[in-house]
């Protein structure tokens, strides 16, 4: 069962994994999102294809889900409310619930009041729209705003720990690889020299933020079910990204899927139909 853990912006290389996990005929009923992640398990677990997902990472200016507002960032937590963002996938998903997802899908996100992950399955809230769970999950600190859900307030699920991961979704015992993308320094300058230099700082803070998250080591218990990907020096805040950058990042996915998945399904005994 493969876990698409974090990696904000960066999630073309969740869509090469799936490519990669396609290709050596990888078996799984169940799908954990997170973050950015999110995205890509709830529109795979939809029952769209991989070229589908990919052709509409291609197509979205990320750009369009970013704003700047200091009135929202001082009441609400982040620039911008995250709005635009729920109803573009939740048009995607045609409004669908988890109870109506043909395939088990299960998003976490982090409730910032304890710390703890809250998570959303066809089991605990089948009645739920899949898109608000995943703008929860995709409420990147500073950038979208809190969003309350019952008693929670809901944040980004890329920062809990890895314990909140590793678990048994299934709940039958089925092996389970988490996907970590893990970033360099973005080395691409911020001009903080303007006149009113207070988005630049902000900008900076949020990247180094997520950077140094996703370069969290691996607890030695879970590195033999952990794969971490090496994006480079792309940002998981970069809403900028070319048509070249998300293609890099899928291949980035793709190639690692290819070269490090067969070794873990050997460790893990994870079921495959090609012979291994």
């Amino acid at each position: 069962m493969p876990i698409f853990a974090g990696g904000g912006t960066r999630l073309p290389a969740h869509i090469g994994i799936l490519a990669g996990l396609k290709e050596l005929e990888i078996e799984f009923s169940h799908i954990v999102g997170v973050s950015g992640g999110s995205i890509i398990s709830a529109l795979f677990a939809s029952g769209m294809d991989v070229q589908q997902i990919k052709q509409i990472a291609l197509d979205t200016n990320f750009e369009r889900f970013k704003g700047f507002s200091l009135f929202s960032l001082l009441r609400n937590g982040g620039l911008c409310s995250g709005d635009k963002f729920e109803a573009w996938i939740d048009e995607l998903l045609m409004g669908v619930t988890f109870s109506q997802l043909p395939m088990q899908l299960h998003i976490v996100a982090t409730d910032v009041r304890s710390g703890s992950p809250v998570v959303f399955d066809a089991l605990k809230t089948p009645n739920e729209k899949v898109s608000r769970a995943v703008r929860f999950s995709m409420s990147i600190p500073l950038i979208f705003s809190f969003k309350p859900y019952q008693e929670h307030l809901m944040v980004d699920g890329s920062i809990l720990s890895e314990d909140a991961l590793h678990q048994d979704w299934a709940e039958d015992g089925t092996p389970v690889i988490c996907f970590r993308l893990r970033g360099d320094n973005d080395i691409r300058p911020v001009q903080t020299n303007g006149f009113v230099p207070l988005a630049a700082y902000i900008s900076l803070l949020i990247r180094t933020f997520m950077t140094t998250i996703s370069r969290e080591y691996v607890n030695e218990k879970f590195w033999h079910r952990t794969i971490v990907v090496n994006t480079g020096n792309t940002s998981p805040v970069d809403f900028h990204l070319s048509d070249d950058a998300k293609l890099r990042l899928f291949n980035i996915g793709y190639k690692t899927a290819l070269e490090i998945v067969p070794a873990k399904i050997w460790q893990q005994n994870i079921p495959s139909k090609k012979p291994l």
